[in-house]
């Protein structure tokens, strides 16, 4: 049972084409600082993780490139909607990626954003790049599983 199953949620964004790029090593929950503005577009549905990327920088895990749209209601003070987003995680959840997103290769993608309990939180993921023929042997995997549940459903 994963995190999303134990309790009510709604997915926002999702990022599709990380599970594509990447392989997926762990996966950790997050809050974030957002502005009103900001969480009133992701009630109506304006995010996109497709090039998003997290960093740690000075003990605190920051998300950059996550798009935002603005918020059509709002007269004034309407956000940016490339800002850099601040992440909550714990000391020791931070200290743990820290350490291994100095090793080579590694990276903290964005998997998705959904609403839990009303509360918008993100899934981040240490992940490590796959190489060119990591993903043609991914998607020959699945074709060849396609295929297999192609012929099981012809008997």
């Amino acid at each position: 049972m994963t995190i999303l199953e134990k309790e009510r949620y709604k997915i926002i964004s999702e990022n599709r084409k990380a599970r594509h790029d990447y392989f997926i090593e762990d996966e950790y929950e997050a809050g974030m600082v957002l502005l009103g503005t900001e969480v009133k577009s992701l009630r109506l549905g304006r995010a996109n993780l497709k090039d998003s990327y997290a960093k740690i920088r000075n003990g605190e895990v920051f998300v950059y490139q996550m798009h935002i749209g603005p918020c059509p209601f709002a007269y004034y003070g309407n956000h940016d909607p490339l800002r850099i987003r601040k992440l909550l995680l714990n000391r020791q959840e931070i200290n743990k990626l820290s350490s291994k997103v100095n090793d080579k290769g590694h990276s903290l993608i964005p998997l998705r954003i959904y609403f839990k309990n009303g509360k918008v939180k993100i899934s981040i993921a240490l992940a490590k790049g796959k190489r060119q023929y990591d993903k043609r042997e991914t998607i020959k995997k699945r074709d060849e599983k396609r295929e297999m549940d192609r012929t099981r459903g012809e008997r």
